[in-house]
């Protein structure tokens, strides 16, 4: 009898299911220092315990994207390690920072199934929370992958799609207890931009970009334990390339907006997003934001901004979709999430 295990492909996922994904993480500074290496992340209140502690919080927290790589790798073999391809996200929200120490699980539920007209694949919808060794719920989000089918001739599923929210309300945002701006130091922090300083409708084009390469890639689906056969296998794609990681693109993203956005300090919701275009090695990531929306919240000196961060590989700044309203081709992420800022 066989005792490897293939991965779950399209027809073996049904409504409702619930999939307790395997091998708990216990995070450490390393998981800092890796991260800092694999990108060019500046923002002050994960780079520096005393940063952190003068903004009200105990230390300073795993990076919100290092927090969601580990729950998001932990899903890929029973998720989506026969995926095409991760299509996109919608009602995240980061419930509690993670700190060195924490223990990282798992767990997704089925919420909506669609068969593809081809009848060669289908698009999983699943809800995956991520909970620390109190069980605690440290992240929760919605993702939509397509998968493979095993035997194109294997009954559709009905139709289940899943009725999701377009944004999170800001009355819904979880702000990190304690969590107080009223002292922030924007010396320390490296920009003057305040809340106030954004306008809705605003685009910052944070100028410099990333070449993104192979080694650095593969370190990162390994340090998140991701087993997508995309990432890692180059037979399994007929052009022979592995798939950047789309949390690769979005973790490059995200550290690069540090200029023009150094004081968006936490992320605390994500929107939406969709990974537009492929990403292989040798592209450079560059990429722009658009303030979407402003909210206050109830914690001292912090603002809440709404962003749409793209990244491109060469594109035009603030070039999103061509003329047909598809994306452009040189679109690679259109991410759409909340992050808390000094008022």
């Amino acid at each position: 009898m066989a005792k490897t295990n293939a991965g779950r492909f399209f027809e073996d996922y049904q409504m409702g299911q619930v999939l307790t994904h395997a091998v708990p993480r216990t995070v450490s500074g390393g998981e800092r220092a890796l991260y800092h290496a694999l990108y060019p992340a500046r923002h002050a209140l994960y780079s520096s315990d005393a940063f952190a502690q003068a903004c009200g919080l105990e230390a300073s927290p795993i990076d919100d994207m290092a927090a969601f790589h580990v729950v998001f790798g932990k899903t890929v073999p029973d998720v989506s390690l026969n995926a095409v391809a991760n299509l996109g996200y919608a009602e995240g929200r980061w419930l509690k920072p993670v700190h060195a120490g924490d223990t990282l699980r798992s767990t997704s539920e089925v919420i909506g199934l669609k068969q593809n007209s081809n009848g060669k694949t289908g698009v999983v919808y699943v809800r995956t929370r991520g909970m620390n060794q109190r069980d605690e719920v440290v992240l929760d989000y919605v993702r939509w992958v397509m998968v493979r089918k095993r035997d194109a001739d294997a009954a559709a599923p009905e139709t289940v799609l899943p009725d999701l929210a377009k944004s999170v309300a800001a009355e819904d945002l979880v702000i990190p207890e304690g969590l107080d701006f009223t002292g922030y130091d924007f010396d320390l922090a490296g920009e003057p931009h305040r809340w106030a300083d954004y306008e809705v409708g605003e685009q910052i084009d944070h100028v410099d970009g990333v070449t993104i390469e192979e080694a650095e890639h593969m370190m990162a689906t390994r340090l998140w334990q991701n087993t997508a056969k995309v990432h890692f296998d180059a037979t399994f794609r007929p052009d022979g390339q592995r798939l950047i990681y789309g949390g690769h693109v979005i973790s490059m993203a995200r550290a690069l907006s540090f200029n023009g956005l150094a004081n968006a300090q936490m992320v605390v919701a994500l929107n939406a997003g969709a990974h537009a275009n492929p990403c292989f090695s040798g592209d450079t990531i560059k990429a722009w934001s658009e303030v979407l929306d402003k909210a206050d919240t109830p914690a001292p000196g912090v603002g809440a901004l709404r962003l749409r961060l793209v990244a491109t590989k060469g594109g035009l700044p603030f070039t999103l979709r061509g003329e047909d309203g598809k994306y452009d081709p040189n679109v690679l992420l259109d991410l759409d999430y909340w992050a808390l800022v000094p008022q």
